[in-house]
């Protein structure tokens, strides 16, 4: 089994966008549909979304609640970081090496979704 899409909630839809659009653009994620509540980035086997919620109560972050997203190496770690930092979003814990075989870092977005950015190190 395997995950093959996530949908992140959002109270700015247009600050969202911008923020995915521009940590996306040196990735394999390319934006491939956008509506007036949702949009969508793909790459072969997943799909990333930031949506208003259906419902239209406010979106909220879960406490407890963490997207982990696998990158190739932990250069790429370090600059996704850096680029979540660049681009509004806040830090939860610094690249680092966490285990002997995890390098990751942690941040949220602008909506306070927490995004966690690792690779395999062993």
């Amino acid at each position: 089994m395997k995950a093959n899409y996530l949908v992140v909630g959002t109270n700015d839809l247009e600050a969202s966008v911008n923020f995915y659009d521009s940590l996306f653009e040196k990735t394999e994620l390319t934006k491939v549909r956008e509506t007036d509540r949702m949009t969508f980035w793909h790459c072969e086997h997943f799909v990333f979304s930031v949506a208003i919620p259906f419902d239209k109560e406010p979106a909220t972050n879960g406490n407890g609640t963490m997207i982990g997203i696998n990158v190739e190496s932990v250069d790429e770690v370090k600059r996704l970081y850096n680029k979540v930092l660049e681009l509004g979003g806040t830090c939860e814990g610094k690249p680092d090496q966490r285990d002997s075989s995890n390098y990751s870092a942690y941040v949220r977005d602008l909506d306070r979704n927490k995004l966690c950015f690792y690779t395999w190190t062993a």
